[in-house]
C-alpha cells in the first residue's frame, strides 16, 4: 500500500473486541508494508553492526603491516557506508507510510461508523471522546504500527550480532550474548507501572479533551448564562490533573532510560576490563578486542528500539481501547439482507401508534422537545433512538431496520433541530444525491431565502471587486457563521427540500424565523412536497394550521389526531402545548380564539 493509494477502497471490517486485538488486526492488515520495513531495517541495522567487523579488521591490518587486508577492511566499512545509507533512507520511507496507511484506515473505519449511527453516535459515546480517538488517538496508534517493524529489525540484528560475536571472539562474545539480553529484558520490571502512569495520563487527558469540546460546542449558551467562568475552572483542574499525571509518567520513563544508559555502560565496562585482559595475556588480538568493543557500544542504538516499542505499545494501547470502543458500536437491528427494493407508503411507528399517511404533510407535536427529538430519529430509522424492546419504524409495511443503511437514508430524511452548513458555495451545499425532481431554484424559493440569496450576492461584490454577484458561487463560511440563525435554518431546509426523498422528517425548522416568513415557508414546503409523505414536528400554529394532519404525541403515546382548529378546541392537552396557556387561560379559552383571529389575519395577508 502507497500514500498516494489512501483511501482505502475499503478499510474493512475492524476486530474490535479490545484495544490489542485492533492493533494486531491492524498489523496483519499491512503486512506488505511491514515485511518492507523489516527488510530494509535488516539491511540498515545489519550495515551498523558490520562496522565492527571492518574497523577491527582494520585496526588489526594496521598491527600486521598488511596492506591488503587494510583495503578489503576498508572495502567493508564502505559497503556498510552504503548500507547504512540505502537501509535508513527507505526504513524511513516505509516507515512512514505504514505510519500514514495505518492512522489513515483508522480515520476511515472511524467516519463510517460515524455515517452508520449518525447522530445517535454522540448519544452513545460523549463527543469529546469522538473528537479525541479521530484526532490523538489515531496518531499514537500509527506510531505503534509503524515502531513494530523497526522493533522487530532491531531484535533480530541483536540476536545476529550476539550469535556472530560467540562465533567470531568466543572468550568475549559469551560475555556479550549474556550480557544483552539482561540490558534488553532489564527493563520489563519497570514497565507495568509506566504503563499504568501513562494510562491514567491518557485518560485524564481525554477526559480533558471531551470538557474542552463540550464547553466549545456549548460556548454560546454558556456566555448567555454566565457560566464560562465555572466551566474555565472546571477545565483548569482538570488541565493540572494532566500535568501531573503526565509529569509521574515522565519521571517513570527517565527512570528506565536512566536504567537503559547504565546497564549498558556496565557491560562496556566490563568487555573492556576482561578483553584488556585477555588481549595482554595473548589469548585474543588487539583487532578482535576492538570488534567487540565497537559492536557492544553500536548495539545500543538498535537496543533503543526496545524502549521505543515498549512506550509506543503503552501510549497506544489506551488509544486503541478507546478506538475499538467506538468501533465495537453496533445498529441495534442489522440489515436481514431481502431486498425489498425501495420501499413507499404510509410510515408508521408501533412504539408510540404515530403515522404518517403517504403523500399527506403531517404534523407531530410533542410536549417535550427532547422527546421529539428522538422520535423523529426513530422515524428516520436510527434504531439507537429506540425504547427497549420496540418493534421497527415501519414503512409500507417494510421495517426500516431490516433495510440497508444507504436505502433506509434514501426512502427517509431527517433534517434535526440543529442542522449543520459545511464550508463551500452555495451551489456546492445544494450538491446533494437527489431525485433531480426539484431544482435548487425552486427549493430556495420555498424555504424563504429570497433574502439570504440577496445578501450573499451582496457579500461576493464586496469580497471581490470584479465579482458577477452570484449567490449561488458566493462562499459560505464553516457552520454558516455569517449568516443569521434564521438564514442557516432556511438553506439548510433547502437542501433538504432539494434531496426530495420519499419521506422528509423536519423537527423545528423554522424556529428562528419570525411569524410571516414562517408562514409563507409552511404554504411552500406543503405545496412543493405535495404528493410526498412529509412529517413536521412543531409546535407553532402556523404550521400546524397548514398540516393535512395533526399527531399530539402525550407521554410517549398517540394522545389525538385531527386538525389542528379542530384540536385547538376540542383538546385542552394540545391546546396548552400550542398556545403554551396558563390554567385560567384554559378555563375560558381566550388564547385559543386569539390564536384563531392570528392565523386568519396571516392568511390574508399571505
Amino acid at each position: 500500500m502507497q500514500i498516494r493509494d489512501l483511501p482505502y477502497a475499503d478499510p474493512g471490517v475492524a476486530d474490535a473486541r479490545s484495544g490489542p486485538r485492533f492493533l494486531l488486526w491492524l498489523g496483519r492488515n499491512q503486512l506488505g508494508g511491514q515485511l518492507k520495513a523489516l527488510a530494509w531495517g535488516l539491511l540498515h541495522f545489519c550495515g551498523v553492526a558490520g562496522l565492527p567487523l571492518g574497523v577491527g579488521r582494520a585496526v588489526q591490518a594496521v598491527v600486521d603491516r598488511s596492506g591488503s587486508a587494510l583495503a578489503l577492511a576498508g572495502a567493508l566499512i564502505i559497503l556498510c557506508g552504503v548500507a547504512i545509507t540505502l537501509g535508513d533512507t527507505m526504513l524511513h520511507r516505509t516507515a512512514v507510510t505504514n505510519w500514514i496507511t495505518a492512522a489513515a484506515r483508522v480515520q476511515q473505519l472511524l467516519a463510517r461508523k460515524a455515517a452508520e449511527l449518525g447522530a445517535a453516535l454522540t448519544r452513545r459515546v460523549a463527543a469529546g471522546e469522538v473528537v479525541a480517538v479521530s484526532t490523538g488517538d489515531v496518531e499514537k496508534i500509527g506510531w505503534f504500527v509503524e515502531a513494530l517493524s523497526r522493533f522487530a529489525a532491531a531484535a533480530i540484528t541483536v540476536v545476529l550480532v550476539c550469535v556472530g560475536l560467540v562465533l567470531y571472539v568466543p572468550e568475549l562474545g559469551v560475555v556479550v550474548a549474556v550480557g544483552v539480553p539482561v540490558l534488553a529484558l532489564a527493563v520489563l520490571p519497570l514497565l507495568p507501572r509506566a504503563t499504568r502512569r501513562a494510562d491514567v495520563q491518557r485518560e485524564k487527558a481525554g477526559r480533558a479533551t471531551e470538557l474542552a469540546s463540550d464547553t466549545v460546542a456549548g460556548l454560546r449558551v454558556l456566555r448567555g448564562i454566565g457560566g464560562e467562568e465555572l466551566f474555565l475552572g472546571r477545565y483548569r483542574q482538570a488541565s493540572q490533573e494532566v500535568r501531573r499525571a503526565a509529569v509521574r509518567s515522565a519521571r517513570m520513563w527517565a527512570l528506565i532510560s536512566a536504567v537503559q544508559v547504565l546497564l549498558p555502560g556496565l557491560l562496556l565496562i566490563t568487555v573492556v576490563w576482561y578483553g584488556a585482559g585477555l588481549a595482554q595475556d595473548g589469548r585474543i588480538e588487539v583487532g578482535e578486542l576492538v570488534t567487540v568493543f565497537s559492536a557492544v557500544t553500536l548495539l545500543m542504538y538498535p537496543l533503543r528500539h526496545f524502549e521505543e516499542i515498549a512506550m509506543a505499545y503503552s501510549f497506544s494501547r489506551p488509544s486503541a481501547k478507546r478506538a475499538a470502543r467506538v468501533l465495537a458500536l453496533r445498529r441495534t437491528t442489522e440489515p436481514s439482507g431481502v431486498e425489498y427494493g425501495r420501499p413507499s407508503g404510509d410510515l408508521y411507528d408501533p412504539a408510540t401508534g404515530v403515522l404518517a399517511p403517504s403523500g399527506r404533510f403531517t404534523a407531530v407535536v410533542c410536549g417535550d422537545p427532547d422527546a421529539a427529538g428522538l422520535l423523529a430519529e426513530r422515524l428516520g430509522g436510527h434504531p439507537a433512538a429506540d425504547p427497549d424492546g420496540a418493534a421497527s419504524v415501519l414503512l409500507g409495511g417494510v421495517p426500516l431496520d431490516e433495510l440497508a443503511l444507504d436505502e433506509a437514508r434514501a426512502a427517509v430524511l431527517v433534517q434535526d433541530k440543529d442542522p449543520v452548513l459545511l464550508s463551500g458555495t452555495l451551489q456546492e451545499l445544494l450538491d446533494v444525491p437527489s431525485s433531480g425532481k426539484v431544482s435548487a431554484e425552486d427549493a430556495l424559493k420555498a424555504a424563504q431565502c429570497g433574502d439570504v440569496l440577496d445578501a450573499l450576492a451582496q457579500a461576493s461584490v464586496d469580497t471581490d471587486g470584479d465579482g458577477d454577484g452570484d449567490p449561488m458561487r458566493t462562499r459560505i463560511t464553516e457552520r454558516g457563521r455569517s449568516l443569521s440563525g434564521g438564514q442557516r435554518q432556511r438553506l439548510a431546509l433547502a437542501r433538504s427540500l432539494v434531496t426530495d426523498p420519499e419521506v422528509l422528517v423536519l423537527d423545528e425548522p423554522t424556529s428562528a424565523v419570525d411569524s410571516h416568513t414562517e408562514a409563507r415557508i409552511a404554504a411552500g414546503v406543503k405545496e412543493l412536497r405535495a404528493g410526498r409523505t412529509t412529517v413536521v414536528f412543531a409546535s407553532s400554529p402556523l404550521l400546524l394550521d397548514r398540516a393535512d394532519r395533526v399527531v399530539f404525541v402525550h407521554d410517549g403515546d398517540v394522545a389525538a389526531v385531527g386538525v389542528h382548529r379542530e384540536l385547538l378546541h376540542g383538546n385542552a392537552e394540545y391546546r396548552a402545548v400550542v398556545t403554551r396557556e396558563t390554567e385560567e387561560e384554559q378555563l375560558d379559552g381566550i388564547t385559543a380564539i386569539g390564536e384563531l383571529a392570528v392565523l386568519e389575519e396571516i392568511e390574508e395577508s399571505a
